[in-house]
Order: C-alpha cells, then structure tokens, then sequence
C-alpha cells in the first residue's frame, strides 16, 4: 500500500528546498552563486584601459569613474523598479488570491450538492455542460468588452457575476440552478484572462515587465497555498451546520454543503472591493500598426472585438502556437483532475482487495498535488535565472509528457503517484512560464479577447471528456497524446522566437 504521507512529507521537504534557492535569501547568504557575476567579469577583460600608462592611464581613469556613475545610477534605477513592482504585486495578490481562494472553496462541493438536492447523474452531466459551454460561448465576448471597457470594471464584475452563482446554489430549482452554472462559466472565463491581462498591462504602466515572470511565479506559488487552505476551510464550513430546507416544503436550503458557497460569497465580496479601491483602471492599448479591424469607429462591438481577436491569431504563428499548446496543456490538466480519483482508487483495490480497501487520504493527496505545484513555480524562478521561458516550457511538456507515460504504464499505485506528482510540478512551472510567454507574444489591444479565445478549444476538450465515457487509462494515453503534440508545438514555437 502506498504510504501517502510519507511521500507528502518527502514533498515538503523539497519544497523548501528549492523555495530557499529561488528566495532573495539565497543570493543573500551565497552571493558567490550570483548569476551577474561572470557578465562583470566578462566587462573587466574587455576593459584595458586600467593597464595602460601615460595619458590613456588618466583616460582610464576618467573611464573608471565614468563606468562606476552608471553602475551607480542603474542600481539606483533598479531599486526604483524592484519598489514599483513590489507594490504592484501586492496589491495584485491582494485581489487575485481572495478570487482564487473562492474558486477553489466552491469547487470540491458542486458535484456533492447537486447529488444532495437528489439529482441524477445524467441532470448533474447537464449543469456541468452547461457551465463549460457558457464559459466557452459568454467568455469568448467578455474578453474584448473588457480590454475595451477596463479590466478592472469586469474583475469587479467578476465578483458580482460569480457571487451571484454562488446565491443561486441555495435553490433547489433545477431552472436557478442553470443560471448559476451559466453565470459561474462566465466568471470563470473572467477569472482566468482578464486578471491576467490586468497583470500584465500593469506592469507595462508601471515600467517593470522584466519582472513578468516573477509576479507569475508569485501567483502560482500563492495560489498552490490558497488551494490547501480552501479545502480546509471549505470542510469546517462544510460540517458547520446541517443541510436542510428553510421550512416544510421550501425549494430554499441552508446548511451543509452550502456552507463552502457561502464562505465563498462572503471571499468575492471582499475580492470586489479591494480591486474597486487598491487597483488602477487599465485597457487594451491601440495597436500601433493601424491594423485594428475592431476600433475603426472607436470602442467596437463584443462581436467585433472578437473578430479582430481571431483576425489577430490567426495572423500570427506565434499567437496561434500559444492557443493551440495552451488549450493542449490545460485540457490535459482538467482531465488529470477528472481522472486521477477513479485511477488511485482502482489501483489501491487491486493491490490490497475490494474487501480490505478502507479508502484513500483524499486530503493528503490533494496536498501533495498543491505542493508539487509550489515546488514547480520555485523551480520556474530557479530556471529564468539562466534559460528563456520559450526555451524552459520545451522541457515543461517534455517532462509532462514522461510523466503520463509513467502514470499508464506504471507497474504500482506508488510509482503512478509519484508520476502523477510529477506532473503537478509540471503544472506548477507550466502557468508562470506560460503567463510571461503570452506577456511576450500577445498583443495589448486585444489581450483578454485572444485570451478567452484559447479557452474555446479548451473547453472543447474537457466537453470531450465529460461526454464520453472513457476509462482512465484511456484518458491518461490521450493527455500524454496532447502533451507530445504540445512539446513539438513548442519546439517549434522557440525556433521561431529565437531566430527572430
């Protein structure tokens, strides 16, 4: 029998360790390891003026002086830049993080409410459809209103659309409850490209986008501890009070299951006035080549936004590169979460016997996975040190794709698990890495509009595997299918990005 905890523990530890080395302590108490210090000394070899004599030892030493006021004035600049950046993220995280942590207080709970309320599994089927297929019709028009009418209006619209959902799940009516899971998919299409291109046109204000990167890294590092943090609060919330109606009769419930959703009403709430007052407004900047199909009359319709946002992906290789590897790499992702569940409870059954099977440490497991991710954003700080993300993300999907070839092949659950954290740590490395790429590639004007638009093959795919009835062997063949694609995608894509 595997031994979960152990494994969670040897996790941790690493963990720690490769969050020590991608700190600002590590520099601190290991200065030697400095990755500037050979370009210094790159620039004392090329100087030879100090081994001079005469007047070219004077002219040397004017140099010298020279050379020490611009090192001077660039450190000076430097911490300018790191103080505009450290304010920038925190009051990003401040926002982000409390979107984040309602996200995934709901999740765990949505399938286990809908079952409470005594719905089949065929009418569960159809709220989650129906929620994915909002997410990929509402989100592909949302986007371009955003970059259009401000980011930071439609986080804040966020919060109200997702707050809604979340006081819809209180009925038992099957009809309120569509709405929230189309008002929830259209959230969630927010929730993941308009923060971002928040982000992102935040730092280009601000002058700090060589910091991109790592206020991703950041992001995902924090959102890793968010994830753990829900599922405990989301179980005490969960456990607070029992599931019932209001009264005799009442199609209106308190209680239970209900208590996450609640918590998490109260979390968006506070998500939407924290980025009302701590952010500042930003939009879509105007292309500059006057090729803009969707501000010929000033602010376009959604229609039109989305028309230039293909027009513009599918002018461009790179962008289109982006969508493709993105939705490839996130579909693997969603189906990994639909999978692994039935994958290591099959495994453990088989190993000590339907009899003997007492269940699995949901909770363990699930923190282990977060971990892994935590380990992952170090490690993508510790690689931009010395590599490009182009260059990095080729090994992502190499690395994810090994990984879903162990976890099928794999001869025991202890080996499937270690490949399936593996993969989590791919995961982890995979959002920062891919974040600062699209930060790179995209265009401004038209940000969160292209960025919705990759979701609509994504949410193609997690359609796919929701409405067939695949084993998860067979599930996990398809995701190691998608990354090898994604990894030749990217290879691809580097070539093009460096040559260029």
């Amino acid at each position: 029998m595997t031994d979960y905890n152990l494994i969670f523990g040897a996790v941790l530890l690493f963990n720690l360790a490769v969050t020590f080395r991608a700190s600002s302590y590590w520099k601190k108490y290991f200065p030697g390891a400095a990755t500037t210090a050979p370009s210094s000394d790159k620039a004392e070899e090329e100087d030879p003026a100090p081994l001079l004599g005469g007047d070219e030892e004077g002219a040397g030493d004017v140099d010298v002086e020279q050379g020490q006021a611009d090192k001077g004035s660039s450190a000076a600049s430097d911490a300018a830049a790191n103080i505009r950046h450290s304010l920038l993220l925190r009051k990003y995280l401040a926002v982000y993080l409390l979107a984040a942590l309602s996200d995934w207080l709901q999740g765990p709970y949505v399938y286990a409410l809908y079952d409470a309320y005594g719905y089949s599994q065929h009418d569960i089927a159809v709220l989650f459809v129906a929620g994915f297929g909002s997410s990929m019709v509402f989100g592909s028009f949302v986007g371009g209103m955003a970059d259009q009418g401000g980011r930071k209006k439609f986080v804040v619209l966020f919060a109200i659309i997702y707050a809604a959902s979340c006081m819809t799940k209180h009925f038992k009516d099957f009809t309120i409850l569509m709405i929230g899971r189309l008002l929830g998919g259209i959230a969630t299409s927010l929730l993941f490209s308009v923060f971002e291109a928040w982000l992102i046109g935040a730092h280009s204000s601000a002058n700090v986008m060589s910091h991109l990167g790592k206020s991703f890294s950041m992001a995902q590092y924090g959102n890793s501890i968010i994830a753990i943090l829900a599922g405990q609060i989301a179980n005490k919330a969960a456990s607070h009070a029992e599931f019932g109606p209001v009264s005799e009769g009442s199609g209106f419930y308190l209680g239970g299951y209900l208590g996450p959703f609640d918590v998490s009403l109260c979390t968006l709430i506070l998500c939407g006035v924290l980025a009302a007052t701590l952010w500042d407004e930003n939009y879509g900047e105007k292309s500059s080549d006057g090729d803009d199909d969707s501000s010929k009359d000033g602010k376009s319709s959604a229609a039109g936004a989305l028309k230039g946002a293909f027009a513009a992906t599918m002018r461009s290789p790179d962008i289109l590169s982006c969508g493709i590897i993105s939705s490839l790499f996130e579909g693997s992702m969603y189906i990994f979460v639909f999978m692994w569940t039935p994958a290591l409870t099959a495994l453990a059954k088989a190993e000590v016997g339907e009899d003997n099977f007492e269940g699995l440490p949901f909770g363990v497991i699930f923190s282990t996975f977060m971990v892994c991710c935590m380990a992952g954003s170090s490690i993508f700080s510790i690689a931009m040190e010395t590599m490009k993300p182009e260059q990095l993300a080729v090994g992502i999907f190499g690395v994810a794709s090994f990984a879903f070839g162990l976890v099928v092949y794999a001869p025991s659950a202890t080996t499937t698990f270690l490949a399936m954290n593996l993969f989590e740590m791919c995961v982890g490395m995979y959002f920062p890495s891919m974040g600062t790429m699209k930060g790179m590639i995209v265009p401004e004007d038209k940000r969160a509009a292209i960025y919705n638009l990759f979701r609509i093959p994504l949410n193609f795919i997690v359609l796919f595997s929701l409405l067939t009835d695949l084993t998860p062997k067979v599930s996990f063949i398809l995701c190691g299918t998608m990354m090898v694609a994604a990894t030749l995608l990217q290879m691809k894509l580097k070539a093009r990005r460096i040559s260029a």
